[in-house]
């Protein structure tokens, strides 16, 4: 089989000489060719039946080369603009180069026709061509991917919406907000309110390592825990310790996330927390103070025994507690740096009129409705206020 078998050639000049020894030059080095005597049959079997290559006499009558090629770029079928072409001019020197190119042609060989010439810069066309060809299938390849991506981490969204409470648990005398943000479709950070078997509702949030699908398989699997153990334990401590043993039996220490739960009594107002490896949670007085009540605890999941300490707080009415993911810090950037953990504590005072104000104003000021710039990390937040 020739080496250029498959290849083939369209060759337009309007001088039938011409075109006879191009095509016997072609024809020996393995090219098919087909030919035109003007630049009008030239488009005309250009869009009936692309060749590889156009090979392109710049003079001809009535419509020249540099006239065809214009016509040929602006072809709405891509396959047929992007057609290699090469000019074959008379006149020599830098000007007829530039004419050339300007014209569209992607290189130019003069007369009289070197063979060797020739055959060189279509041989180095046609490898151009199928660079380019390769790297559009490539393209083509990674759009299908990045689809399929979308596809899925959409159908991840709402599953994990879906584990995510949309609105917040009716508690008579309490006021409650919460917010979610992931980075991308879904993240690594996930909260709930439960029925204790006491009476108490404990509020739950937890951290999962990492970001987008895999972390979200964690927080998928945070939910079932919590859940699996508040219905077999009724302390805080108790609970914990069962998210922990399951969640290390189930990865060993190869994975963790960190999480706080707070018991409440919403007849009394008598909370009861416990944190493992998670940021303080935050208390807010109705006098001006903010408390942080700090974890006890590594993080779920690193040790295979870890000890749970429980802290109790009393909120009196007008109080509120703050519980969040370390991704409120928000953004670093020079202009509005990270909020630190007394800046956050600051943050909520004084006191707001609700849990969603209190909310809102935590968010803003640590930047996160900022639309330029994307968060470095997912989201997620809870705001209790105890009525006055």
């Amino acid at each position: 089989m020739a080496k250029n078998s498959g290849e083939r050639i369209l060759v337009a000049d309007d001088d039938a000489t011409s075109r006879k020894l191009l095509i016997r030059i072609l024809t020996r080095a393995g090219f098919a060719c087909t030919e035109a005597r003007d630049g009008i049959e030239a488009l005309k079997l250009l869009r009936v039946n692309p060749p590889s290559l156009l090979l392109l006499d710049f003079d001809m009558p009535g419509m020249d080369g540099a006239e065809v090629l214009k016509q040929l770029r602006q072809d709405s079928n891509a396959m047929i603009a992007q057609i290699p072409a090469i000019m074959l001019t008379g006149h020599g020197g830098e000007e007829s180069e530039v004419l050339c190119l300007e014209a569209g042609a992607d290189d130019f060989v003069t007369k009289p026709i070197n063979d060797a010439v020739l055959r060189a810069r279509i041989d180095t066309q046609l490898r151009l061509r199928s660079m380019r060809s390769q790297l559009q299938k490539q393209n083509d390849e990674l759009e299908a991917w990045r689809h399929n991506l979308e596809r899925d981490l959409e159908a991840a969204r709402l599953t994990q919406q879906s584990l995510i409470p949309q609105k917040p648990p009716v508690l008579p005398g309490w006021d409650i907000a919460a917010c979610y943000r992931p980075v991308i479709q879904v993240g690594g950070d996930i909260y709930g309110w439960l029925r204790m078997l006491d009476g108490r509702t404990l509020f739950w949030i937890a951290d999962a390592t990492g970001h987008g699908a895999s972390a979200a398989l964690l927080t998928t699997l945070a939910k079932l825990l919590f859940h699996h153990g508040t219905t077999e334990n009724n302390q805080p401590a108790e609970i914990m310790e069962a998210v922990n043993n399951d969640f290390r039996s189930i990865f060993g220490a190869r994975s963790f996330m960190t999480a706080m739960c707070v018991a409440l009594d919403p007849t009394t107002g008598r909370a009861t927390v416990v944190g493992a490896g998670h940021p303080p949670l935050l208390v807010a007085r109705t006098g001006g103070r903010t408390e942080s009540i700090r974890s006890s605890a590594p993080p779920l999941g690193l040790l295979e025994r870890s000890e749970f300490i429980e802290t109790s707080v009393e909120l009196e009415p007008g109080d509120a507690f703050f519980l969040y993911t370390d991704g409120i810090y928000g953004p670093d950037h020079e202009e509005n740096p990270r909020v630190s953990s007394t800046r956050l504590a600051e943050m909520l005072q004084p006191l707001a009129e609700n849990a969603q104000t209190l909310l809102d104003r935590v968010v803003d000021q640590a930047g996160l409705n900022d639309p330029g710039k994307m968060p470095p990390d997912d989201v997620a937040a809870i705001a209790v206020r105890r009525s006055e």
